[in-house]
């Protein structure tokens, strides 16, 4: 049976013959045996004939040198799959293509036919690799009988270079490789020699190109452990600590080529310095608390030793109907590998006016600390410091000193921080504090969990959802500023609320924040097409007097709607929301921002 197709003009035609015959381009034909059709894909991914005569702008030159190359692309597209007897004819109009002069004069070729006789299926007679580490895993389908993919192969030696380097034997190499086809009875022994080398520790860390970071401040961030058993796994740690420093736009660490005396390594770091200077901006609208900006600038090399300064500035309430206008300007340093290659010293202070609708406060904060990242995907923070209020509420006017031990433990496994769509996100924030002026002493926790859940597997189809809970314990509310209270309602809490509508009340129309506190938040994403979502979310908080939801306690909900167009750097969010209850579809809350809403 022939099977002739052809895309011209749409058309397609069946011929009788013996042999199956498909054409992917207009000039070119990929002719298989029958009962070979499962390998048509394969080979016409690996036809440089196909892919070059398909192209408008393709020359003669071009195809006549895409035909010869294809006798060697077609073969190993066929060891990848197991055969190795394959016979490959190439004809450009009739002739093979091997058979004409690289030399003779190119002209244009109108019809190019691929011939490709597979053979049979090779198993593999024999597969080993010796010696090898102890531990080693190789491949599954590397071993007598199962079918010999050239890539097994492949990857059989490279899991056996692998496991020598996670020993310690950084210069491992591949001292021989026999490969035998047997074609009469279709099968292929493979058979590779390693060559383990000695056992290596880590010798001295070079910078081979040295930049704006001094020389001494890098070997002191990658942490390398000079004199430890040679470890890629190490040598990927000390890569990380360099990058994360944003001091650098390229980080390579490679062995050096030559074993020093002692069986030691040395590693060579070549390093391409980022920009110093970096800039950003951000804002969000609401309908209510009216529109917020914000912006920092950071220089990420201040003395020469990756130091890190961030300046940051907000400004939020302008045009809002929430209170008054906010501010806050802070500064951020940060010097890496302080103490040890993952911990780092930090210095803050920050300058900030709320003025909410339930009460005023001003407040200066200075201290410092230490910062530690204890994975990927966990780091943490302990501090000190002293904070002044200035605050007048329902409580009258008055000033309030406090020492704080701020600290703070993270874990953040999103796969993309501004549009998640897997993964988990958990905050804890836990802050002791003692009141100077009242001897007042107590601590404040906060807890914020959000979890992506993926419900397809092109990410169509995301269910986002976000817990957060808080208590101010070992203190009355008045012995503790305002901003370490808590409200509800508004964006980051529950949409669709007037903005920290829920609170305590103290006197008629005056409330106070709560020492207690509980919300969460579910969100259905959906990508509707290209760059446009939908997003579909219920809000729910409730706000108590005592520290553990004992006294008085009240709550609210909200739900809405709302679109997204990714940017790319992250989604434009435009979200509307109304309250849940009495008051549901009367009222109307608009927010605008940067990302989703957590």
């Amino acid at each position: 049976m022939l099977l002739y197709h052809k895309i011209v003009g749409g058309c397609l035609g069946v011929m009788l013959g013996l042999w199956v015959t498909l054409a992917w381009a207009t000039d070119v034909i990929l002719q298989l045996p029958p009962g070979a059709q499962g390998l048509d894909g394969h080979l016409r991914g690996a036809s440089l004939s196909i892919e070059t005569a398909a192209k408008d702008d393709a020359t003669p030159q071009d195809i006549m040198a895409a035909a010869r190359a294809d006798y060697g692309r077609l073969a190993a597209a066929l060891y990848e799959v197991g055969y190795y007897s394959g016979v490959i004819s190439v004809l450009v109009d009739g002739r093979e293509a091997a058979n004409v002069s690289p030399l003779a004069d190119a002209r244009a070729v109108s019809q190019i036919v691929i011939r490709v006789e597979p053979g049979p299926l090779f198993t593999f007679a024999e597969a080993t690799v010796a010696p090898l580490a102890p531990g080693t895993e190789l491949p599954e389908g590397f071993a007598p009988g199962r079918p010999a993919f050239s890539g097994f192969i492949g990857d059989a030696a490279r899991a056996g270079v692998q496991a020598w380097r996670d020993a310690g034997h950084a210069k491992v190499d591949i001292r021989d490789q026999g490969l035998t086809a047997d074609h009469r009875n279709a099968n292929l022994s493979a058979r590779i020699t390693l060559a383990p080398g000695p056992r290596l520790s880590f010798g001295n860390l070079i910078v081979t190109n040295p930049g704006a970071v001094r020389a001494d401040r890098v070997v002191e961030i990658a942490g390398l452990p000079t004199g430890e058993v040679y470890s890629p796994d190490e040598l990927e740690t000390a890569s990380q600590r360099l990058r994360r420093t944003g001091a650098f736009s390229s980080v390579v660490l490679e062995d050096a080529d030559t074993i020093r005396p002692v069986n030691t390594l040395d590693i060579n770091a070549t390093l391409t310095d980022a920009p110093p200077r970096r800039i950003g901006f951000g804002a969000e609208l609401s309908s209510l608390e009216g529109l917020a900006l914000s912006g920092f600038w950071l220089h990420r090399n201040l003395f020469g030793g990756a130091e890190r300064l961030r300046l940051d500035a907000e400004v939020s309430g302008i045009g809002g109907d929430s209170g008054g206008i906010d501010y806050s300007l802070g500064f951020r340093y940060d010097r890496p590998a302080t103490f040890t290659p993952d911990t780092s010293l930090f210095l803050s202070g920050r300058l900030e006016q709320l003025d909410e609708p339930d009460f005023r406060e001003r407040s200066g904060r200075i201290g410092g600390g230490v910062a530690h990242i204890f994975s990927d995907k966990l780091d943490g923070e302990l501090g000190i410091a002293y904070q002044f209020t200035d605050i007048r509420d329902a409580f009258g006017s008055r000033e309030l000193s406090h020492i704080l031990l701020p600290s703070r433990l993270t874990y953040d496994s999103r796969d993309v921080e501004l549009n998640a769509t897997e993964g988990a996100f958990a905050e804890l924030e836990f802050t002791p504090f003692v009141g100077l002026d009242n001897d007042a002493a107590g601590a404040r926790i906060f807890v914020d969990v959000r979890s992506y859940v993926s419900l397809t597997a092109d990410d169509r189809f995301v269910f986002a959802t976000r817990g957060q809970i808080g208590s101010v314990s070992g203190a009355r509310a008045f012995e503790v500023p305002p901003g370490m209270l808590f409200f509800s309602g508004g964006a980051g809490t529950v949409r669709g609320q007037d903005f920290k509508s829920l609170g305590i009340p103290f006197l008629p129309g005056i409330q106070i924040g709560g020492r207690s506190f509980a919300a969460v938040s579910a969100e259905l994403r959906a990508n509707i097409t290209g760059p446009w979502g939908a997003v579909g979310f219920v809000d729910y908080a409730k706000v108590s007097r005592g520290s553990v939801f004992d006294g008085f306690t009240d709550d609210h909900a909200g739900a809405g709607f709302g679109v997204r167009y990714d940017t790319g750097l992250g989604p434009i969010r435009v979200d509307i929301a109304t309250p849940i209850g009495s008051n549901a579809g009367e009222n109307f809350e608009l927010y605008v921002g940067i990302g989703q809403a957590f």
